[in-house]
């Protein structure tokens, strides 16, 4: 089965900004849209930043002349501007975190993961502005059913890729955890059975109970000359 990438589960038709909206319209669009960012592209589509609900807080933060804490000290300067801002050329972050439609779901999932980021996004190569893709966009991969996914760990894993045999290794998927028992020829196998189970979309978990006939992972000891 074809791996799903972020273009096939992206936001196509996505808010955007010019970096001359003004803070209020800003504001009102995410309120309104319900959303928690929105990008700011150029008269040919390119993205230029994004703007976020983070980015909008800074004014309130500054207001009245509040001292910031001293772990923003060092963005004490970027922090100031924002708040200052009055548009989203002032507003916006740049550059942007983004990805390309053809990343894999699970490439963009590890990003926001990492990064904290409840959405990122989508550019082509030339620059312009894709989509956007969000968290719960990603995890529509795991809307399968357990049949649908053990299929495929048999047939295109065993079958397709390993060579195994499916009368000896049985797959039984709950809940999008996946069991694997039976047997192997090489314990080297295992580890790898496992790594591309687990990488078949839908899979929540993998939790094998699989023996070997031959330990092919200890070093071979040869007779001295």
């Amino acid at each position: 089965m074809k791996r799903r990438t972020v273009g096939d589960v992206m936001t196509r038709n996505v808010v955007t900004v010019s970096e001359d909206t003004p803070f209020i319209e800003i504001a009102d669009t995410l309120a309104e849209r319900r959303i928690s960012a929105v990008p700011v592209v150029d008269d040919d589509g390119r993205l230029t930043g994004i703007v976020t609900e983070a980015d909008l807080l800074r004014k309130q933060e500054h207001r009245g002349g509040a001292e910031p804490r001293r772990f923003a000290l060092r963005r004490r300067p970027q922090a100031q501007a924002k708040a200052a801002a009055f548009d989203a050329r002032g507003l916006m972050s740049t550059p942007v975190a983004t990805v390309e439609p053809h990343t894999p779901v699970a490439e963009a999932a590890r990003l926001l993961n990492a990064r904290g980021f409840k959405a990122v996004p989508v550019v082509k190569k030339d620059g312009r502005l894709a989509g956007i893709v969000a968290r719960r966009d990603l995890l529509s991969v795991f809307h399968r059913s357990d049949p649908a996914i053990r299929d495929e760990i048999i047939e295109d894993v065993l079958i397709s890729r390993l060579w195994q045999d499916p009368a000896e290794v049985h797959v039984r998927v709950l809940e999008g955890v996946v069991h694997l028992t039976g047997r192997v020829e090489r314990k080297s196998l295992i580890p790898i059975i496992v790594r591309m189970t687990a990488a078949t979309e839908g899979v929540v978990d993998v939790v094998q109970n699989l023996g070997y006939d031959y330990d092919d992972t200890r070093p071979t000891a040869y007779p001295r000359a």
